[in-house]
């Protein structure tokens, strides 16, 4: 059974996708690692993710990648 399949009885569960995410390269308050936040949306089956770091793209390139790596 995946997060979104319904059990027996229930509705489905809702979508999911965080819309602020900062990474370690929003140097002020950032301290999630890119491979671990997109690893962690590939479990939980998240359809979609994004990073808003703030002043900088700096980790666009590493976020593109991990997130195409997991699908």
């Amino acid at each position: 059974m995946t997060v979104s399949d319904p059990k027996p009885g229930l509705a489905p569960a809702p979508a999911y996708a965080h819309l602020r995410l900062h990474t370690e390269f929003s140097v002020v308050d950032g301290t999630n690692r890119i491979d671990d936040a997109v690893a962690l949306a590939a479990k939980l089956q998240q359809p979609a993710l994004a990073i808003t770091d703030l002043n900088n793209l700096f980790g666009t390139i590493k976020f593109y990648k991990s997130a195409r790596g997991k699908g």
